[in-house]
């Protein structure tokens, strides 16, 4: 699958146990007497032994994404009213659709970047889905450069406000194809992209309790990073019939979680 996969605190703690494993047991076949390795000459062995024997890095990525996944499509049941709640979303597509793609994203994601063209071509080709944004920004207090990213989300829910599904769309891949990401985004993109959705002035609108809703919304869905795809049918939603893509998704793999949904 063409995704981009990093490894959660869970699976360090799994690999970080193959590591462990493979040291010890290269460190009794080799050595007769016991003798105290450092720290450098451990992870030598260890790195040798995982070199000769890559399935288990692979076997172990498989394992823990398969256990996340399912863990994922399990909690997605309970939250869907709110999840394909649109009175605050920004959404584009039919209200009769009846499959909905649910996008948790953050303007300077740099793997939500490489999404949006995909998600360009699959709102294309389906017209037919609804498509729901979650803004969820980063929040880094200590560095202010990402204060944008928060900026930003508010920027695109009040253009949705103002220019609906049309304009939102305009300043939602405007943004986007500045290329400025991971804190390189400025206010001045963000201008440019509302402008070009038609808005000059927003009303001094907070919208930031409804990114609280977001952030609480992906939390307990047990998203741990941006992007978060979560393709459903609108109604009577199954583990059989939910895809959850916890990173990048292709547009193939996304289309075939439509098709999945709809059966």
């Amino acid at each position: 699958m063409s995704k981009e996969f990093y490894l959660n605190p869970m699976a360090t703690i799994l690999i970080s146990a193959v590591i462990a494993t493979a040291a010890s047991a290269l460190i009794t076949a080799t050595y007769f007497k016991p003798k105290v390795l450092s720290e450098e000459e451990i992870g030598k062995i260890a790195a040798t032994y995982l070199v000769k024997n890559p399935h288990y890095l692979v076997e172990a990525g498989k394992a823990l994404e398969n256990q996340n996944v399912s863990a994922s499509v399990e909690r997605i049941i309970p939250y869907a009213p709110a999840l394909l709640d649109t009175k605050e979303t920004p959404n584009i597509g039919p209200d009769d659709a009846d499959v909905a793609v649910i996008e948790f994203f953050d303007y300077q994601c740099v793997f939500c970047s490489r999404l949006a063209p995909g998600m360009e071509q699959v709102m294309k080709t389906r017209p037919d889905v609804r498509y729901i944004f979650k803004e969820w920004p980063i929040r880094e207090v200590s560095a202010a450069k990402w204060e944008t990213s928060s900026l930003a989300a508010q920027y695109g829910i009040g253009v949705w406000k103002a220019k609906g599904a049309a304009g939102y769309l305009t300043y939602h891949n405007g943004i986007y194809h500045t290329g400025h990401i991971e804190g390189d985004l400025t206010k001045e993109d963000i201008r440019a992209a509302a402008h070009a959705a038609g808005v000059d002035a927003l009303n001094a609108v907070d919208h930031a309790p409804v990114l609280e809703k977001n952030d609480a919304l992906s939390q307990a869905l047990g998203l741990t990073g941006t992007p978060g795809l979560i393709v459903m049918p609108v109604e009577n939603a199954s583990p059989e019939t939910i895809t959850v893509f916890a990173g990048l998704a292709s547009p193939e793999q996304i289309l075939a979680a439509i098709d999945k949904a709809q059966r």
